[in-house]
């Protein structure tokens, strides 16, 4: 299993790009507070971009370490969270009349962070091929709105994110604990059939 070859170090590459992370967050809702447009935008892409690399070098240079999975998901919290402050801030007008594409969006995401930190007493991180997806979405999504160019790339994105945070639900409520990087539910339904399989008895 992949999580097996994590190790407790705290102090790696990845993690500390993860901070690096938490902390650009905090500079992005400074820019969008100042209405400096044109840099938020610039730093959110590079924050964005940061996601990917340190997933990349954690695999790269052998530091897949067991804090990585949740300080990835609190840095990218962190990061949606200055994205969705700017966004009001800079674009509040427009954002205003695409609520009924927000609102399913972060419902759904708090609903099944909400869900793994009851059901699992920590932040759920699946990091599943859909939230790689929606990343990418809300990166050009985020980009278009702040451009001023189209909203239909946001609303895509948006859509997307509300199916990724509804898999993540069914992730939890069909997964027996806590586990990280899971590709898919179709991981976790496949793993159950295995498993109940293994437990019928042999027949004669």
């Amino acid at each position: 299993m992949k999580n097996e070859a994590r190790t407790d170090r705290f102090v790696t590459i990845p993690n500390i790009i993860c901070l690096l992370r938490m902390l650009g967050s905090l500079v992005l809702v400074a820019l969008a507070i100042k209405g400096r447009e044109q840099m938020f935008l610039w730093l959110f892409v590079g924050l964005a971009m940061s996601d990917w690399v340190d997933g990349k070098l954690a695999i790269l240079l052998n530091q897949r370490s067991a804090w990585g999975p949740s300080l990835d998901s609190w840095a990218d919290a962190a990061l949606y969270l200055a994205l969705l402050i700017g966004a009001v801030l800079l674009r509040g007008d427009v954002l205003q009349s695409e609520l009924q594409w927000l609102l399913p969006a972060l419902g759904s995401y708090a609903l099944s962070t909400l869900a793994g930190c009851w059901k699992y007493r920590r932040w759920p991180s699946y990091h599943t091929r859909a939230a790689k997806t929606s990343w990418f979405l809300i990166l050009v999504g985020a980009g278009c709105l702040l451009g001023g160019w189209s909203v239909w790339p946001l609303r895509i994105a948006l859509a997307a994110v509300a199916l990724t945070n509804l898999e993540a639900l069914l992730i939890t409520i069909l997964a027996s604990g806590w586990r990280s990087d899971v590709e898919s539910v179709f991981q976790i339904l496949r793993e159950r059939a295995q498993h109940t399989v293994k437990k019928q008895p042999p027949q004669r």
